[in-house]
């Protein structure tokens, strides 16, 4: 029984939190929200980027759509991205829209898990609630082949209890729902993002130098077996981090390449996704959509079939 519940909060436990899968490539650029794909996969482009970033969550909806009504859809939301109705989708317009929807997420984010942890809708959550909800099982567990089964809870525990001190701007120990955003959503939060620096460093600083070497680099996003080939995108990660990551060229990332790295500042991935989605779909090269060349595009907006989504979302006040 008690494996059984552990199995149950595992499965509670990646609904709250999204836990990453497993995956041969990790893409660790926090401000990169716009879809949990990466946008190149071995060097191809890979449209379910594309996808996700241009209907947020509604992606999930479109993908268990037949087409006539995706495609019914896709008109409905294309009249909403052209904000002066003129008839065209302009680049602004676009990225508007790409930002819009990423914000939505959040916010919608925010409120489901602010309702699973304070039903009662008090002004605050406290730590100890919030621990009891979300690890009390922990408490119950004696086996010691089931302890080490939570050794991975144990360390979600850690990292939660320091961003929540973090994102705790008073020191009582209790976050407003302003400040449970910024728990769940750090790399969205200024004063958070040093804690974003620290859960990557620990995540791939594995021999606990305060520094990451390009082993440790590559071994986060590719885990190779003895007889296998390396990949050419390897490769190509591997020049990234001698020519771009490691600055000073001590063959590490310290803090702040890290910071540089993860959270960039002088990129703005909305705007190169809409520059992108226009230049797939923009027929006659004007630099701006129509319908028409957004629906004869439609595999690129919402054609791409995902998979695992699960059930599918359906948002009837919109459609």
């Amino acid at each position: 029984m008690r494996k059984f519940g552990v199995i149950l909060l595992l499965s509670l436990l990646t609904i709250i939190y999204g836990l990453p899968k497993d995956e041969t490539s990790k893409e660790r650029v926090y401000d990169r929200e716009l879809s949990d794909k990466q946008h190149f996969e071995n060097e191809q482009h890979n449209p379910e980027y594309d996808h996700e970033a241009f209907l947020g969550e509604e992606a999930k909806t479109f993908d268990q759509l037949p087409p006539e009504e995706s495609k019914r859809r896709l008109g409905i939301i294309v009249d909403k991205i052209d904000n002066n109705n003129d008839g065209f989708i302009s680049r602004e317009e676009l990225k508007d829209w790409i930002r819009y929807t990423q914000k939505r997420y959040i916010s919608e984010d925010v409120d489901r898990q602010w309702k699973q942890q304070n039903p009662d809708d008090n002004p605050t959550v406290s730590w100890e609630n919030y621990q009891k909800l979300v690890y009390g099982f922990l408490d119950d567990i004696h086996d010691v082949t089931e302890r080490d089964e939570t050794l991975s809870y144990q360390a979600m525990l850690k990292r939660d209890r320091r961003r929540w001190h973090g994102a705790d701007l008073n020191g009582d120990d209790e976050l407003t729902k302003e400040e449970f955003a910024a728990f769940l959503h750090p790399e969205e939060v200024d004063y958070m993002r040093n804690i974003v620096v620290e859960e990557t460093m620990g995540d791939i600083d594995k021999d606990n130098d305060g520094k990451i070497s390009l082993n440790e680099y590559i071994g986060d996003m590719y885990h190779s077996e003895e007889s296998e080939l390396e990949p050419d995108w390897v490769k190509s990660e591997r020049e990234q981090f001698n020519t771009y990551r490691d600055k000073d060229g001590d063959g590490y990332m310290d803090e702040e390449e890290v910071k540089n790295w993860i959270l960039p500042e002088d990129f703005d991935h909305a705007d190169a996704e809409a520059r992108h989605l226009i230049y797939e779909a923009d027929s006659d090269a004007d630099e701006q959509l129509t319908k028409e060349e957004v629906l004869e595009k439609y595999d690129l907006f919402v054609g791409s079939q995902a998979t695992d989504f699960g059930e599918a979302l359906t948002r009837h006040d919109e459609f």
